[in-house]
C-alpha cells in the first residue's frame, strides 16, 4: 500500500491534534519525522493512525519533533552585552518583564536571572519561559543538571564573570553541586522566580497581555519556513516595549520589513520606532 508523503501527514496531524508543524522548515522536519519511522517501526500512515488513537503518543511525538538545545551563558557576548548596556537601561523600571520563548531545559532562564542578580535587578523580575515540549519543561522546573556532562558551566561562568564582574558571587552561590549524586542543581531563590509554561509559538495566540522588555528567542526561528519567522517575529515587535530586545540565535536573523524596525548589535536587535532603511 502507497504511504502518504510528509506533507500530507503533517497536514493531517494538524487536523487531528492541536499541533501544526505544516510550516516548518522542509528538511528539518522530515528527517525528524524519519527518525520517528525508524524508532517506531511504522509508515506515515501508521504513525497517523496512532496519533489519532494515543493522546500520549501524540506528546511523544511533539516531544521528538522538536529540537531543544540550550546550556549555561552560551554565545558570551551576548551576556556581556546585556549586562553593560540593556540591563543598566532597566534599573529605573518597578518591574521588568522577561520572556524566554522556546525555553527548552531552562539554563538560559537561569543565566538571565544570575546576571538579574549581579545586577541587583532580581527583586523586579517578572519573568515567564515557555515551550511546546512537557519533558524539557519538566527538566526546567526541576532546575537540576547532570555534573557529568555540565561540569563545563562552572568554567564558562567564571570566564564570563571575570570580563564583567571580577567581584562576583561564585558558582556555588547559585548551583548545589554534588558530584557523587552527579548533579548541579539551581539553588531556590532563582529556580522559583520563572514561571514556565507550554506554549505553542505557531498555533497558540500569545497568553501574556502585558509587554516585555527582553524576549529571548534562541534557536527557535531557523526550523521555521520565511513566512512562519516573519509571522512569530511581528508578534514578538507587537509584544516588545520600545527600546526593548529580542534576541535570537547565531544563525538566525531579521529580514525583509521587520528588519528596520530593529537596530542590530550582534544577536541582540533592539526594538526602534524609527525605520531603519540602510539596513536594507
Amino acid at each position: 500500500m502507497t504511504d502518504i508523503s510528509h506533507k500530507d501527514f503533517l497536514q493531517e496531524l494538524s487536523r487531528n491534534t492541536p499541533y501544526d508543524f505544516c510550516d516548518y522548515s522542509d528538511n528539518s522536519i522530515q528527517r525528524r519525522i524519519d527518525k520517528i519511522q525508524t524508532e517506531n517501526g511504522l509508515s506515515l500512515k501508521g504513525l497517523l493512525t496512532k496519533a489519532k488513537q494515543d493522546v500520549a503518543f501524540v506528546e511523544q511525538l511533539v516531544n521528538d519533533i522538536t529540537v531543544n538545545t540550550t546550556e549555561l551563558f552560551r554565545n558570551q557576548e551576548i551576556w556581556e552585552y546585556l549586562y553593560t548596556e540593556v540591563m543598566p537601561r532597566l534599573k529605573s523600571k518597578q518591574k521588568i518583564n522577561i520572556w524566554h520563548a522556546g525555553c527548552s531545559t531552562g539554563q538560559e532562564v537561569y543565566s538571565n536571572l544570575i546576571l538579574l542578580n549581579e545586577m541587583q535587578l532580581l527583586s523586579k523580575a517578572n519573568v515567564v519561559a515557555t515551550d511546546i515540549n512537557n519533558r524539557v519543561l519538566k527538566m526546567a522546573k526541576d532546575a537540576a543538571y547532570t555534573f557529568q556532562f555540565n561540569a563545563k558551566y562552572i568554567e564558562v561562568y567564571d570566564q564570563l564573570m571575570r570580563k564583567i564582574k571580577p567581584k562576583a558571587k561564585p558558582f556555588e552561590h547559585y548551583f548545589d553541586v554534588d558530584k557523587e549524586l552527579d548533579t548541579i542543581r539551581v539553588r531556590d531563590f532563582i529556580s522559583r522566580i520563572p514561571k514556565f509554561e507550554k506554549h505553542d509559538l505557531v498555533a497558540q495566540e500569545i497568553p501574556f497581555y502585558h509587554k516585555f522588555d527582553i524576549i529571548f528567542c534562541r534557536n527557535v526561528l531557523i526550523y521555521f519556513n520565511p513566512d512562519l519567522q516573519l509571522k512569530i517575529l511581528r508578534k514578538f515587535f507587537d509584544k516588545l516595549h520600545d527600546g526593548g530586545v529580542l534576541i535570537l540565535g547565531s544563525h538566525e536573523a531579521l529580514h525583509g520589513f521587520i528588519k528596520t524596525r530593529f537596530v542590530k548589535h550582534g544577536m541582540v536587535y533592539t526594538k526602534s520606532n524609527i525605520f531603519h532603511l540602510s539596513e536594507k
